[in-house]
């Protein structure tokens, strides 16, 4: 291991065998903990913990394949500076210091004119409060850039849950277990959120009926009691339905309304509006599928709700998360530990961000905010009052832009500017990659510490370096430490090592939240939260009630009341592009990652557009024949697969495929646009027409 890499002052690696305990990192609610065997310094099996409650021992195909992605053949070991045009991929090795100190000379020269015109860009490729947004926070404070806004995934969502419940906060997945009625909203959670799957078969092998709303027929909906398969972005206009049965038939919970919630005549009033006969025409459902779910949902004690981020990928899907949010305190599910609803925990965790992320280094600057969800608008924009600098310089890092953001066409017009400078670290040459001025080889999760909350239980969990890092990659913070000392840094701050930060993590002045000490003993440590937190109200809202209406969203001059809101791009509303298209991931993928583990994507296959008999016979369209998917922002050929996961009217491209493995060197995103959603401003990747055809 080199000896500039200061990944902690108390990590050695021994020859011999040994088991190292970590955590997983990726975008996944389940967030498991590790067992990592090493054999004379090398990473030979990794395996789910059995000693952790939430993991159970077991493990995801994909991460249970972790060490293909570590030692895997075109896994990049050493700083490479490009030498071809942009986007040729022409890359020649260079030593770390020479690299460190050209991107420290270049982006000096920037920040000397205007250091907003340097943006970071990054997200979960790594889940880990230290190699996501520490030293590298710091550094990008420290320079004075520009923030950026990350949007890609949740914020939609996440500021429902803020608005109503006041956080991202909800019951304990554990507890779905005894439920009796589970309602699956917008999740395969058989496919992506495999350990709450297991509380879902506790609780059918016990007699719940479980439902699945989504607009596909995934591996969820085959093992489900009942799939309701409404059309994309009309999740709000099903929740206003649920509630008008609720309130005609008095399957309500006056009590718990009365004493723990805020507007509840208002919306009362809003949801009498929406009778299952409109619901269910908008909605493209049977309306007897609407009135028997209400009468479940309200005469069946403990109800639970596990929503996820699919449903929230729409023009209105912060009012649809809000909508949703509102039913378990009509009903009174709260009370039960085993009731109420579930989209995100990762609000019940005292993190210490600032110590973290030092935002005082920005000493009173308030940079412009860039959404990386408008990336490729925002990298073509020239200099103005309105905008701030044109962007000259692009720090990627646990991101790829080119294959992951909305109209990658404009995202790939971006990046091949000459004129832009751009670093990307990485573990292997990705899209984004490809565009890079330097590529920095990054350690991956096996090779460095960090320390991760979670966003589906409430446990913490500690990730050790099992091995030395492979080749010369180094952790995301070393990397940023080296930058900051050769831009001249000097604060103490910038020399914390990992272990450090991972102790800081979760450190206040009122003193440690989390024992450290037991992170290191057992690796994970579970957060002292109460069975059923809103049994007795106490939402972290200001009313410290659940907020049907918002008074924060009226004083935005937005509505404070959750509504049906229809797409951007609705279904019928073009007749050049008829067929509403959802890209929610392949099985074996997430999101971009593991598509270049060989063993996964032969699992895999290669990249389908699924469609409905009736949509393919109207278009001469046969099963596994070549189709082109195309709008106004682009086209995507692709193998169609007949199906019957597909509704009539809605066609699903199943993503993210890296650009550079499809047909014609693009992906599904090059069809999704740069709107935004109503709350969050979060992208409306699921709110996208399109017209299919046979290709050539």
């Amino acid at each position: 291991m080199p000896s500039a890499i200061r990944i902690s002052p108390s990590v050695s690696f021994v020859s011999g065998s040994a088991t190292v305990r970590g955590a997983c990192p990726h975008d996944c609610p389940d967030t498991c903990a590790l067992l990592t065997t090493v054999e004379d310094g090398v990473a030979v099996k990794v395996q789910g913990n059995p000693d952790h409650a939430q993991t159970g021992g077991v493990l995801c195909t994909k991460v249970s394949r972790y060490t293909e992605r570590s030692y895997h053949p075109e896994r990049i070991l050493q700083p490479l500076r490009r030498v071809g045009p942009k986007g040729s991929g022409q890359f020649e090795p260079v030593s770390w210091d020479s690299a460190l100190n050209e991107i420290a000379r270049r982006l000096q020269a920037i920040a000397a004119r205007n250091p907003e015109a340097i943006v970071p860009y990054s997200y979960a490729g790594t889940m880990g409060l230290v190699q996501s947004e520490s030293i590298a926070a710091r550094f990008f404070n420290k320079l004075g850039a520009s923030l950026l806004d990350r949007t890609i995934c949740s914020t939609a969502g996440g500021e429902a849950l803020t608005q109503t419940l006041g956080g991202k906060v909800g019951m304990k997945v554990e507890f779905f277990a005894e439920s009796r009625l589970i309602i699956i909203w917008g999740s395969n959670s058989v496919a992506s959120n495999l350990h709450f799957w297991r509380y879902v078969q506790q609780a059918k092998r016990a007699g719940a009926r479980v439902v699945c709303i989504d607009p596909r027929k995934t591996e969820t909906a085959d093992k489900c009691h009942e799939h309701i398969a409404l059309r994309p972005g009309t999740d709000a206009a099903l929740a206003l339905a649920l509630m008008h049965q609720l309130i005609v038939h008095d399957w309500l919970d006056h009590d718990y309304i009365a004493k723990h919630t805020v507007g509840w005549d208002a919306l009362k009033a809003r949801a009498l509006l929406w009778p299952p006969e409109r619901a269910a025409e908008v909605c493209g459902i049977p309306v007897e599928q609407i009135r028997s779910l209400a009468k479940d949902y309200g005469n069946t004690q403990p109800a639970a709700i596990r929503l996820n981020y699919g449903m929230q990928r729409v023009r209105g899907g912060g009012n649809a998360a809000r909508a949703i949010a509102c039913l378990p305190a009509l009903v009174g599910a709260w009370r039960h530990r085993a009731g109420g609803l579930l989209l995100s925990s990762s609000g019940m965790f005292p993190i210490n961000r600032a110590a973290l992320q030092r935002p005082d280094l920005l000493a009173g600057r308030q940079p412009r905010t860039i959404n990386m969800s408008t990336i490729g608008n925002d990298l073509l924009r020239d200099s103005s009052a309105a905008f701030g600098p044109r962007i000259e310089a692009l720090i990627v890092y646990n991101s790829t832009p080119v294959a992951v953001a909305p109209e990658s066409g404009q995202v790939v017009r971006g990046f091949e500017r000459e004129d832009l400078f751009t670093v990307v670290l990485e573990h292997f040459q990705t899209d984004t990659a490809d565009y890079a001025d330097f590529i920095l080889p990054a350690t991956t999760q096996l090779e460095h510490w960090d320390i991760h909350g979670a966003y589906g239980h409430t446990d913490v969990l500690l990730n050790r370096p099992a091995i030395a890092p492979v080749g010369q990659a180094r952790p995301n913070t070393e990397i940023f430490r080296s930058l900051a000392s050769r831009m001249g840094f000097t604060e103490p701050c910038f020399a914390d090592d990992d272990e450090t930060l991972c102790r800081a993590a979760f450190s206040h002045s009122d003193g440690d939240k989390i024992d450290f000490e037991q992170l290191l003993d057992k690796g994970f440590a579970t957060l002292p939260v109460p069975d059923a937190p809103f049994a007795e109200g106490g939402f972290p809202t200001p009313t410290g009630k659940c907020e049907f209406f918002s008074a924060r969203l009226a004083a935005q001059g937005l509505d404070g009341l959750p509504d049906h809101l229809p797409n951007h791009e609705s279904a019928g509303s073009s007749t050049d592009f008829p067929l509403a298209m959802i890209s929610p991931p392949a099985r074996n993928f997430l999101n971009s990652t593991f598509v270049n583990v060989k063993s996964l994507r032969d699992i895999e296959g290669e990249p389908l557009l699924e469609i409905h008999a009736d949509d393919a016979a109207a278009r001469g369209i046969s099963n596994g024949s070549i189709v082109r998917v195309f709008n106004h922002r682009g086209s995507y050929r692709c193998k169609a697969e007949v199906s019957s996961r597909a509704r009539p009217g809605v066609v699903h491209g199943l993503g993210v495929w890296w650009r550079k493995l499809g047909l014609d060197g693009s992906n599904v995103n090059q069809l999704t646009s740069q709107h935004l959603t109503d709350l969050g401003r979060g992208p409306v990747f699921y709110d996208c027409l399109v017209q299919v055809q046979a290709a050539p």
